[in-house]
Parts: C-alpha cells; sequence; structure tokens
C-alpha cells in the first residue's frame, strides 16, 4: 500500500467514525427529549412531576 493509500484510508476512517459518534450523540438528545416531555423545564421553573 502507498502512502498516499494508507492516508486517505486513514482520514476516510476518521471521517467515518467522527459521523457515528455525531450521530450517537444527536440521537441520545432526541430521545432524552421526546421520551418525557411533561418532565422538561419550563423556564427555570420546577419539572412537572416529582418522579422525573
Amino acid at each position: 500500500m502507498t502512502p498516499t493509500v494508507q492516508k486517505r484510508l486513514a482520514i476516510s476512517a476518521a471521517l467515518i467514525v467522527a459521523a457515528v459518534f455525531i450521530g450517537a450523540n444527536a440521537h441520545l438528545l432526541t430521545v432524552a427529549l421526546t421520551s418525557q416531555p411533561e418532565c422538561r423545564e419550563a423556564a427555570g421553573t420546577m419539572p412537572a412531576k416529582r418522579a422525573c
């Protein structure tokens, strides 16, 4: 394998890893915000339910 090919593979792998990391975090954020919408804070107030 030539150094150019190795460099392209390394950059491609790094981009794929970064994309998966960002996608996983976006998914976690989406699930956290939509799983219990009644438990979210509204303008600095307390949560709607004590169990939240």
